[in-house]
């Protein structure tokens, strides 16, 4: 009797880009969380996980980066709209290229809005067996006024999740930059 395979487990893992570095430089937390994927559960069983990486684009609050908007143009949009569907692009080929690069199978999408109304929005209509985020390990103080993405998922996400604190040795002066 052969044995059956048994379906992959799907591991949504939510990134984003460095507040740092900018596009198309990974968060040091989002990097984090990947690595920490793939090495504390991956390890070395690729063909038993599938990764669905997921970035979620945060719109400017007018839409431009560092443009007047005063003299914004028809063009302007679509060159903004273009440019921001690149970045996102770039930033999700840096993961894709190390899942190949391991051999675990992948898929990875971009969204904009709120991370974390999108993540949990995601989580529900994709079904994975759990989500691996980074946290930035912010204080009380910061977390009322920036919020926590991580804290918002462990409480509404449809599915298990893991929260990935960053390395102290990795962790900027201000903990709000990743």
């Amino acid at each position: 009797m052969a044995a059956e395979s048994a379906d992959p487990t799907r591991i949504m893992v939510a990134v984003n880009q460095s507040t740092i570095k900018g596009y198309p430089h990974a968060s040091i937390s989002s990097s984090g969380a990947f690595e920490w994927t793939v090495k504390k559960i991956i390890r070395s069983n690729t063909s038993g996980f599938k990764l669905l990486l997921l970035h979620v684009q945060v719109p400017d609050e007018d839409g431009f980066d560092d443009m007047d908007s005063i003299y914004a143009s028809p063009a302007d949009f679509m060159i903004m709209k273009h440019r921001d569907r690149i970045r996102g692009l770039h930033l999700l080929e840096y993961f894709v290229k190390q899942c190949n690069e391991i051999g675990v199978a992948c898929e990875a999408w971009v969204k904009k809005g709120d991370p974390k109304e999108i993540i949990c929005h995601e989580v529900k209509r994709v079904q994975p067996d759990f989500l691996v985020l980074g946290s930035r390990g912010l204080g009380p103080f910061q977390k009322v006024f920036v919020g926590t993405v991580s804290e918002f998922c462990a409480k509404h996400a449809d599915c298990p999740v893991i929260a990935i604190k960053r390395n102290a040795a990795e962790t900027p002066q201000d903990p709000v930059e990743d």
